[in-house]
């Protein structure tokens, strides 16, 4: 494999992700960060680390066309909970139906078919004492979206306390995942609090559904 080979996704609008030859593989691979998704109609492994976030793998079963996404919901819905704040828990209800829907109906509109899709989840762990219990809230909203929306999970590894690294092979459906349980430094747990900063209270621009 040659470089050219990785200059174009091949599927458009992921032009922005990080892509490379991962060469333990020998294979393209897409490294996805907090609020980015990824699909691909190839051969390609696609790679993230989690803290608090969650990553959704979706593939439909037949095709091998699939992705992975990579979201927090916004801290403000666990605090404003107990305040009675419908608007904000709405709106965090709203961002994660964004970042599911968008990776869905990516899948869907390159050939993929909803009876298809399987599904596996990863991340929610409470990697930052100090941002209360938001992973908790990412796994309470994942499940539940999998569960109203009728879809089909396979496999999850959710909550503890450890960031994880997760390499996802959407072609064949495996998946890797590694626990890191010596964190030698808190560059994830700052890339998190950052990450919790930039979407606390955002708006969501419109609705989405899926087809």
């Amino acid at each position: 494999m040659n470089s050219n080979q990785i200059n174009k996704p091949s599927i458009q609008g992921f032009d922005h992700v990080n892509r490379y030859l991962d060469r333990n593989h020998g294979i393209v691979a897409a490294k996805i960060l907090p609020g980015e998704y990824y699909v691909t109609a190839e051969n390609e492994l696609i790679t993230t680390v989690l803290g608090s976030c969650i990553s959704a793998c979706v593939r439909d079963k037949e095709t091998g066309i699939g992705g992975m996404n990579h979201f927090m919901l916004p801290e403000t819905t666990a605090a404003k909970m107990k305040q009675g704040s419908d608007a904000l828990i709405g709106n965090a209800t709203r961002y994660g139906n964004y970042a599911m829907e968008h990776l869905i109906n990516t899948i869907l509109s390159n050939g993929g078919k909803r009876k298809n899709l399987e599904i596996k989840v990863f991340g929610g762990g409470k990697i930052i004492p100090t941002l209360g219990d938001v992973g908790k809230s990412n796994i309470s909203f994942i499940l539940d979206y999998i569960d109203q929306e009728g879809l089909v999970l396979l496999s999850q590894d959710l909550g503890d306390i450890y960031p994880r690294k997760v390499i996802y092979f959407p072609k064949t459906g495996k998946v890797g995942m590694k626990k890191i349980q010596d964190l030698h430094n808190d560059t994830i747990a700052q890339r998190d609090r950052q990450y919790s900063r930039k979407i606390k209270d955002a708006p969501v621009e419109g609705d989405v559904e899926l087809f």
